[in-house]
């Protein structure tokens, strides 16, 4: 119980709209209107936010007054050209980057969840998905070990049950996992399995390039009986980093190790003498692929930034200009 009212946990948003599990039960909310005046879009709540609701009497229906910190945000920037953030999961332990076994395995795709998800504050957890359409999966698990390092991997498959009980093991009372991944890898698939039960609606793939449809349009925290919770996500076919504080760095270790051995401090890692990255790349223990990644990377997240500083500042900007403004209103009056 709070001053307010009680803590609940956000399941489902929809349109300024909330499901709330409480001690009590389920009720549908909707944020209080100095709530929503006085909290920027970022800051609305999402589902997995923990918040301080307030049962209207007589109804199962309730306001939220204020969200909790979070203990985690996986983020990233919304697509297109505006300097957003999208916040896709808060509040979970375990970040399941999914990747299905067939065309839709991309290591490049997976550098960057690996990057939001150090950064997010959630543990990252590789799950390679329908291990029984698959020929050879451990081909695939050793791709991933070459980029994932020290990152735990599962393959499974929500049709056999294989490997289902190693990832129910995880979601111990009290801890919450988020399924991220692109359309067809089989998260609603996966989330059932682990349910033991049709929670989530599915659909098959396209057999031709083995490219999913959207099966799950929102975001659900489903509860589990064990005490834990799973998070179902939309797939993403986009994924442009937001901030990277020092998971670029975290993801990329190898290359970042091997900078540290060149010659020069300020080696651009091109034709410099003494380049330890291009001895690496030359002698084949790294990949050029996967230096190139890096460097798109960084150049991104470079990008990403400088333009988040002109926002910054053309905001402090237009601030500054209102409170001029409204100070020669106030002189015009008094005179």
């Amino acid at each position: 119980m709070t001053r307010q009212g009680m803590a609940g946990r956000v399941t489902v948003a929809h349109k300024g709209l909330y499901r709330v599990a409480t001690e009590e039960g389920e009720w549908l909310a909707g944020p209080s209107g100095k709530f929503e005046f006085t909290h920027s879009r970022e800051h609305q709540p999402v589902v997995g936010d923990w918040v301080v609701v307030e049962q209207m009497p007589g109804e199962q229906r309730a306001i939220i007054h204020e969200v909790l910190p979070r203990i985690s945000q996986f983020e990233r920037k919304i697509a297109g050209r505006t300097t957003e953030v999208q916040v896709i999961a808060v509040n979970v332990d375990y970040a399941f980057l999914t990747m299905s076994l067939n065309q839709d395995f991309n290591l490049r795709r997976l550098e960057r969840y690996l990057i939001a998800a150090y950064d997010s504050g959630a543990s990252p957890i590789v799950v390679l998905t329908k291990k029984d359409m698959c020929d050879d999966p451990e081909w695939y698990q050793k791709q991933v070990e070459e980029v994932a390092f020290g990152v735990p991997i599962f393959t499974v498959s929500s049709k056999t049950g294989e490997g289902i009980d190693d990832l129910r093991e995880l979601i111990q009372p009290n801890k919450t996992a988020a399924l991220l991944g692109s359309s067809g890898v089989g998260k609603s698939s996966l989330v059932n399995a682990v349910l033991g039960t049709e929670w989530m609606a599915v659909s098959e793939i396209r057999e031709d390039d083995a490219k999913g449809r959207h099966t799950t349009t929102h975001r659900e925290l489903v509860l589990i009986p064990s005490g834990g919770a799973i998070l179902d996500t939309p797939g993403m076919r986009e994924f442009q980093l937001w901030d990277s504080g020092e998971s670029l760095g975290e993801s990329f270790s190898d290359v970042e190790q091997l900078s540290e051995q060149c010659r020069f401090r300020d080696c651009q890692h091109q034709k410099e003498p003494g380049c330890a990255v291009q001895k690496a790349i030359a002698e084949g223990t790294l990949k050029r692929d996967r230096f190139t990644s890096y460097l798109k990377l960084q150049r991104e997240l470079a990008h990403m930034e400088r333009r988040a500083d002109a926002s910054a500042q053309r905001e402090e900007r237009n601030k500054w200009k209102q409170i001029t403004k409204s100070v020669r209103n106030n002189s015009k009056i008094r005179r």
